[in-house]
């Protein structure tokens, strides 16, 4: 299977060339897809986090039972 192309369009001239990717492209490509999954995986499972944080707070006032530290935190505006 070939590997994936680019266009690059010069400026002053405009003409188009449609470029292959190098191996190490595709790689640094697939390297760079990766991590941005990862992160975007982290950043979900803090807000998940965040958010179970912040219903366990609601329901323990809503009970008056008393808040740890970190869900009376997630209730200062």
């Amino acid at each position: 299977m070939p590997n994936p192309t680019r266009i690059e369009i010069n400026c002053t001239t405009g003409v188009e060339s449609i470029i292959e990717l190098t191996d190490a492209e595709v790689a640094q490509m697939q390297t760079d897809a990766a991590a941005a999954a990862e992160r975007r995986a982290e950043e979900d499972a803090a807000k998940a986090a965040l958010a179970a944080l912040k219903a366990s707070a609601r329901g323990k006032l809503v009970a008056g039972t008393p808040l740890t530290k970190a869900e009376a935190a997630t209730l200062i505006i």
